[in-house]
């Protein structure tokens, strides 16, 4: 078995293969100053729930953005499953060419959504992902990673308007009953959905226009699914994406 890690700014996303099969999967907090022996615990605790037998995992491999859980992550992966994480890097073999002008500054994660919307769709290709900020990433025909987009994400700009604001509501991010909104509430959640479908739509119009007609468009992250119907791109919504573009590089770089 292989557990997959996706350490994003908000949450991790964990799952566990079994083969090629996605057998579980769960979305924890990112917890900056927790230990190893706390993410053990978690995890153990998780897999006890599922019945799941922690001396099957054979392999853990982790795609972070947040620097500071990485070192109690390979201390996790040492002393409870007895094996060396490994974690995605610029250096790490993808078999997609980085056209980024620095390789480094490309988020794991990216490059991770990248290897599977390229293996699942082909290209060109452009993956939406709607988590802690809304990034957009170009995929050729020739699977060279291109660059992309990073935009404010939703929950950024639900918190930074109320702090940045004497008098308005934190609200939750849904469907609004109405494009007009007719109280205070009702005028942020419409002014949310609507400015973050737009920013979606608005951005992706343009990048199909550069890359070509033929581009596939494939949306993940938490909020995809909830904007899909009302966009005119997400078509294609894969919520596992990074944790099945993690099993692609694991398989490249450690077959089994």
């Amino acid at each position: 078995m292989l557990l997959a890690l996706d350490v994003g700014n908000t949450n991790v996303t964990a799952g566990l293969f079994d083969g090629d099969l996605l057998a579980a999967n769960w979305r924890l907090r990112t917890i900056h100053e927790q230990t190893a022996d706390e993410w053990g615990v978690l995890l153990r605790n998780l897999f006890a729930l599922h019945a799941l037998d922690l001396a099957r995992v054979k392999g853990i491999i982790v795609s972070s953005v947040v620097p500071p859980v990485e070192a109690p992550l390979a201390a996790m992966a040492q002393r409870y499953f007895h094996t060396e994480a490994m974690f995605v890097t610029h250096e790490t073999d993808t078999g997609l060419v980085n056209r980024y002008d620095n390789p480094r500054e490309v988020g794991a994660d990216r490059i991770v959504n990248a290897v599977a919307a390229f293996h699942h769709y082909g290209g060109p290709c452009v993956v939406v992902d709607l988590g802690t900020g809304i990034t957009f990433d170009a995929i050729s025909a020739r699977g060279e990673y291109l660059g992309g987009v990073i935009a404010a994400g939703i929950g950024i700009s639900i918190h930074a308007l109320v702090a940045r604001t004497a008098r308005l509501p934190l609200v939750d991010f849904r469907e609004p009953d109405r494009l007009i909104g007719t109280n205070t509430v009702a005028s942020i959640r419409s002014g949310l959905f609507y400015g973050a479908l737009g920013t979606v739509d608005g951005i992706v119009d343009r990048l199909v226009a550069e890359l070509g007609p033929d581009t596939k468009v494939v949306g993940t992250g938490g909020q995809a699914r909830l904007l899909a119907p009302y966009s005119r791109h997400l078509a294609l919504i894969n919520e596992n994406l990074t944790l099945e573009g993690l099993h692609l590089i694991w398989k490249r770089n450690r077959p089994q």
